[in-house]
């Protein structure tokens, strides 16, 4: 059995796709889950109690935690620790493996590109909780107490991902025949990673005996598009017109004082402002695996949107 904590998040959904196709038993946990296709069993849980974390891992042999918490700092703080530690332990008493899906704040802003080699520089009160729960993770792998796995990813885009940025601020207003929008900085090309492909690579990877306890980063094109060439694209799959405007960060500040989810991401708006690149070259040696290109990734989630 391969359990998902996180299962209604876009990444959980497109992971579901992948484990069923490959023969894979599929547990989904969520505090409300949905028995979708492909999968095996929803049970109900709240990750951050130990209890209900044991009852939902037990009889599994790998587990995705790949839950999103609520964009709130303070929900992050109380929260995160307590799950990793919930997740941890569930795993253990499972004698099952884990696999923690990850973003890039405990990089901080980086120049140059980053790698799984790439020292943790938070440079945000978020980043800090992210380099926390990770290293939490990390003694434990390096303890020999679990076998276990990191995969990071970019910022994500793709047919499902309505918490992605990208989705929010460029596909979602096209749709609606409205203006797109991009965060400080149109100039410097941002990486991005298709939802798909972040998927596949986790399934890839738990099923892989070598890649188990490493950090990895999941499979991103390279070369990214600037903020300008990325809605000129978006904007030719629509056949509109690549009208937008560029945020700044005192209209961002303002508005954030409206709109709790805007101002919580203030403080990582230094990802946008110089070149953000991820690099996922070990992942694709590897694997021999050949990621979605940003004109094909973009053209599948516009098809996705209309």
């Amino acid at each position: 059995m391969q359990t998902i904590l996180g299962a209604g998040g876009a990444i959980g959904s497109e992971l579901v796709r992948e484990l069923s196709q490959a023969g894979k038993q599929v547990r989904l946990v969520a505090r409300n889950p949905e028995l979708v296709e492909g999968a095996t069993e929803a049970v109900a849980a709240d990750i951050s109690d130990l209890e209900q974390t044991i009852r939902a891992v037990s009889g599994s042999t790998v587990v995705f935690l790949v839950i999103g918490l609520k964009y709130d700092l303070k929900i992050w703080d109380e929260l995160w620790p307590r799950i990793m530690k919930n997740a941890i332990e569930a795993c253990k008493r499972a004698n099952a493996k884990l696999i923690f899906f990850d973003n890039v704040y405990m990089y901080g802003k980086v120049l140059g590109r980053m790698t799984e080699e790439t020292p943790f520089g938070p440079c945000s009160k978020k980043g800090e909780i992210r380099a926390q729960i990770a290293t939490t993770l990390l003694n434990e792998i390096k303890a020999g107490q679990l076998n276990a796995m990191i995969a990071r990813s970019a910022d994500f885009y793709g047919p499902h991902a309505r918490t992605s940025v990208a989705n929010i601020l460029v596909f979602d207003n096209f749709v609606k025949g409205a203006t797109a929008s991009w965060l400080v900085n149109d100039s410097v090309p941002h990486s991005h990673t298709f939802s798909p492909d972040a998927a596949r690579s986790l399934a890839l990877l738990a099923d892989t005996e070598s890649a188990w306890n490493q950090t990895w980063h999941v499979s991103t094109a390279s070369n990214p598009p600037t903020g300008k060439e990325f809605i000129q694209m978006v904007a030719k799959e629509f056949g509109v017109d690549p009208k937008y405007r560029v945020l700044s960060r005192p209209l961002i500040k303002v508005v954030g004082w409206f709109n709790s989810d805007i101002r919580e991401s203030y403080e990582m708006l230094y990802q946008s402002d110089s070149e953000y690149l991820f690099d996922s070259t070990k992942f694709s040696k590897a694997f021999s695996f050949e990621p979605t290109s940003y004109v094909e990734g973009i053209k599948r989630t516009a098809l996705a949107c209309k």
